[in-house]
């Protein structure tokens, strides 16, 4: 396998300061952050490089930087179309390079809460604006004639009136001696001209992925690299007492075994062992007769049947904390025609990206840390480094590697210092490989939990009161000095979560639950269980208030267009838009319209996630033996005023629905003296190809919003929208995940 190459160097500090100061009215009218770095390069011969994102050659190839993760969401691909479509280029001739950890040059460089796409729009359209506009300007100073004669058309400028025509290549010289416009002055294209954006492109990195190339951190390979793995106790919060160090160090191939104290955070450097040899599978047969004594600690008392009891007690009392009390909830429910009470709940599960977790690092005798790494957020991985060991942030070069799926996981960055702990150990670059095993039963899990639900609604079938008590888990971290409980990514329950702010009386009340399970951030946090809770329990309430579910939710969204925050960092729900994606997919999936015999059903569903309006409409059929089959899954989505790449676009919308439904039927996470019972995928099932959906239908509605990301919010309504379509299929409601708990059969 050949070697993976780092990208090209980030221009000089001596370069960056130059031409910031050449740029500083642009570069500071860019971004908030005053960071996205103009850069003229005036050097005889040199490329033209208007800002850190574009240089062109004077052979005409242009060549972008891509500075965020690509992860598989196709952000390598899609920011780099927006530089593309301002820059008046043709695709064909772009090379897409990805940017090393740099954020004084590039700005945050992370990959999470599908904010890469929202958080860089505008900035990038002006990017290649402006390095048009120097361009048409040097093609217009070479021709003697005003600029506004001239225009920019596939990688070359055409003046008008002449149809003379100069290609970029040849405008090199004379576009690098040009000023960079201020940012005031930076004409866009009118959408309406776009030739590039909302056509469908396939991935930049595609050829090489389906020919096998190295891309991947698990691909890098360094001349005289070591290989390791590390063991952890199986316990969360466990650390290992002593190992049998010598005889490991004994075996073939194997260049030094270590125990690394490590820290107490549960999301950093924990406690292990190491096994440094000379290739993977030396350092896995070695780790094979590694027999460790493990302090297991408080956590080897935890299970998951401890926590339902402890959940259950606790639905019986007041909840901890009161989240939002609207009204009078006891007695909005005592005058109701009918009450619904409903217990919801679901277990730790993992991220499961096919790519385990992995990083090569390569500590120099100069004190300088080189890293390899596929991660989401590589600014917090160089934090983490520098704050458990103390290396200056400007001593730690990263490069961002393309990561195997990330959902979130690779939000966290213990591999990175595990990486990092091992390699200043070794004399030597040095890949740390996690085993499918360690990245199950290590992961940072989705947090489980559990909700009561009580609801009512009056003799008109209109909901009146609102109660949820949500049950979730923490852990206790340092914090200011404090030792305090810290929910799990997405584990709080906000107060402005639906239908919070809709209702007049209505109560969220949340307790937590101390454990030593590590948790983080998994696709679309929060959202991905709360959809699925509160849009099944709504389909309860309209299913007892004897009302169309459709109907329903749209009597309960109600005729304002905009619901304010209630909060000062809450986000205002515009009800416009959700109205608007509701009646779409309802009208996009005949809902209403069809007869469906005893078995077959329809269900929908919405949700507000990550900017995003999204409402999906299910079709099922569930055999008398209780086995399902979705036979179509209908999607409506407003997500701004323009879809990027259609084809990256309508991926992450049938990944989502395809990655949603296996997560609502397959995956679960048992507990049992501290350790996760489940080790690899033939006891931790996910979708196969014959349970994804027999058809699935993406809609996008343009609206005059601004441009949202995609990674994360079609995927919260698939849910909600299968287990009430079971319902109206078998009139058995899934109160329980994953799906194969709950027995759908029915005569």
């Amino acid at each position: 396998m050949s070697q993976l190459k780092s990208a090209p160097s980030s221009p000089s500090r001596r370069s960056f300061l130059r031409t910031s100061a050449v740029g500083g009215a642009f570069m500071l009218g860019m971004s908030a952050e005053g960071v996205l770095a103009a850069a003229a390069n005036t050097a005889a011969g040199a490329d033209f490089t208007p800002n850190a994102f574009i240089r062109i050659g004077r052979d005409g190839r242009v060549t972008l930087i891509s500075k965020q993760p690509e992860i598989g969401q196709g952000i390598k691909t899609s920011l780099p179309m927006v530089i593309a479509e301002q820059l008046e280029v043709d695709w064909k001739d772009v090379r897409v390079v990805q940017g090393d950890l740099d954020p004084a040059l590039y700005g945050p460089q992370g990959a999470g809460g599908s904010t890469s796409t929202p958080n860089n729009y505008e900035n990038f359209h002006r990017l290649g604006a402006a390095a048009r506009m120097m361009l048409v300007q040097a093609a217009a100073n070479t021709w003697s004639v005003p600029v506004s004669e001239c225009a920019a058309a596939k990688g070359a400028v055409v003046h008008g009136q002449s149809k003379r025509r100069l290609a970029y290549g040849a405008l090199v010289e004379a576009a690098s001696k040009l000023p960079v416009p201020d940012a005031k002055s930076v004409v866009l294209k009118d959408p309406s001209t776009y030739k590039l954006l909302g056509t469908r492109i396939g991935g930049v990195d595609n050829a090489a992925i389906v020919s096998g190339k190295p891309l991947f951190g698990i691909d890098v390979r360094l001349p005289g690299m070591l290989y390791a793995v590390y063991a952890k106790c199986p316990v969360f919060g466990g650390k290992p007492v002593k190992a049998n160090l010598d005889a490991i160090k004994d075996m073939p191939g194997v260049k030094d075994a270590f125990i690394v104290e490590g820290t107490s955070n549960l999301n950093g450097l924990r406690p292990g062992v190491a096994i440094v040899a000379t290739s993977t599978w030396a350092a896995l047969r070695a780790r094979r007769e590694l027999q460790v004594t493990w302090d297991e600690g408080e956590g080897a008392n935890h299970s998951w049947a401890d926590f339902t009891a402890q959940a259950q007690a606790a639905s019986k009392k007041a909840g901890a904390a009161t989240v939002r009390k609207d009204g009078d909830v006891p007695g909005a429910l005592g005058k109701a025609a009918k009450v619904v009470e409903a217990a919801y709940s679901y277990p730790f599960i993992s991220h499961a990206s096919m790519e385990p977790q992995n990083c090569t690092a390569w500590f120099k005798e100069d004190g300088a840390l080189e890293l390899w790494a596929p991660t989401q957020n590589p600014g917090s991985g160089q934090a983490l480094v520098t704050s458990t060991f103390g290396i200056p942030k400007e001593k730690i070069l990263l490069h961002i590697i393309r990561s195997g799926g990330g959902f979130g996981r690779r939000l966290s960055s213990d591999f990175i210092v595990e990486a990092t702990a091992i390699a200043k150990r070794v004399a030597a670059p040095v890949k740390l490989t996690w085993t499918r095993e360690d990245d199950l039963q290590h992961d940072h899990f989705r947090p489980g939990g559990f909700h009561f639900l009580r609801g009512g609604v009056d003799a008109a079938g209109k909901a009146v009161a609102w109660h949820n008590h949500f049950v979730t888990f923490a852990n206790r971290v340092e914090r200011e000095g404090k030792s305090v409980l810290q929910p799990g990514s997405g584990g709080n329950l906000s107060s402005d979560e639906f239908p919070g702010r809709w209702l007049d009386n209505c109560l969220f009340e949340q307790t937590m639950l101390e454990t030593r399970v590590p948790m983080g951030p998994w696709r679309a946090p929060g959202s991905c269980v709360f959809s699925w809770v509160l849009h099944s329990f709504i389909d309860e309430l309209a299913h007892a208030g004897g009302r169309d579910p459709l109907e329903f939710r749209l009597e309960l969204l109600g005729s304002k267009d905009l619901v304010p925050a209630s909060f000062e960092r809450g986000q205002p729900y515009d009800v416009k838009r959700m109205r608007n994606v509701l009646v779409e997919v309802a009208q996009r999936a005949g809902w209403g319209k069809k007869s469906f015999p005893r078995g077959q059903g329809q269900g929908i569903a919405f949700h507000f996630s990550h900017r995003g309006y999204v409402a999906q409409v299910a079709e099922v059929t569930v055999s008398r033996e209780g086995k399902l089959k979705v036979d179509r899954i209908v999607v409506a989505a407003d997500v701004g005023s323009q879809i990027v790449n259609l084809s990256g676009a309508e991926n992450q919308v049938e990944g989502s629905v395809i990655d949603g439904l296996s997560t609502l039927m397959f995956p679960e996470l048992n507990i049992e003296n501290g350790r996760i019972v489940q080790s690899n995928f033939h006891d931790y099932g996910l979708l196969r190809m014959p349970d994804t959906p027999t058809r699935i239908e993406t809609h996008f509605i343009k609206t005059d919003n601004p441009v949202t990301g995609l990674g994360e919010p079609a995927l919260p309504p698939l849910a909600p929208a299968v287990c009430n379509a079971i319902f109206a299929a078998t009139g058995k409601r899934v109160r329980q995940l994953p799906l194969s708990k709950t027995d759908l059969s029915w005569s």
